[in-house]
């Protein structure tokens, strides 16, 4: 009995690694659904034109990943990331995005 106990076990351990390889227990995203892009930009009174593109948040999103999926690296250093999203959504924190918002993020490709 025990060894039939283990080998259930054991089976059960190898589905679940192979389902974690193979789908993965998180989302997964690709850039052309998660990422909306309308360049413009915005007159801010503490820095000058920040250029910027939108995106719907889904889950699993948050500015960073969001940022370094657009540009494929972080551009600059997370501190000037956050100051620009902030300053760029008047009264939201990047991390209290909400899940289904639209916000803006820094296009620092130009």
């Amino acid at each position: 009995m025990k060894r039939i106990s283990l080998l259930i076990i054991g089976l059960f351990l190898c589905y679940i690694i192979y389902y974690d390889f193979q789908i993965g227990t998180l989302p997964a995203f690709s850039m052309t659904n998660s990422v909306e892009t309308r360049t413009s930009s915005v007159n801010n009174e503490k820095s000058p034109t920040i250029p910027y593109f939108e995106v719907k948040i889904k889950q699993g999103d948050t500015v960073l990943s969001i940022i370094e999926r657009f540009h494929g690296t972080l551009p600059t250093s997370i501190e000037q990331i956050i100051e620009d999203f902030e300053a760029l959504n008047e009264n939201v924190k990047a991390e209290s995005i909400l899940l289904g918002e639209t916000y803006r993020f820094p296009d620092y490709k130009q």
